[in-house]
């Protein structure tokens, strides 16, 4: 799976998420552009490891702080180079 396909699966789950209706950009921040609390961080990345049957750990995660990073570590957990 390519970058492309990865960056349009992981919009359709961000999407119930982004409450605030932000334009997503690679640059887009969780913590800082969509206000992502610790709860909803756990649930969207629950959605992205069921969805790519990955583990993404906790010092992952605290690497990961925007969107543009989040799709380049799903593929490559996935396997693939994004």
């Amino acid at each position: 799976m390519d970058r492309a396909a990865i960056d349009s699966r992981i919009r359709t789950l961000i999407e119930p998420f982004n409450k605030k209706a932000v334009t997503i950009t690679d640059a887009t921040t969780f913590a800082g552009d969509l206000e992502f609390d610790s709860l909803t961080v756990m649930d969207f990345v629950a959605e992205i490891e069921d969805e790519f049957d990955v583990i993404i750990s906790m010092n992952q995660q605290a690497e990961i702080e925007n969107y543009g990073q989040l799709v380049t570590a799903v593929g490559t957990l996935a396997g693939d180079d994004a």
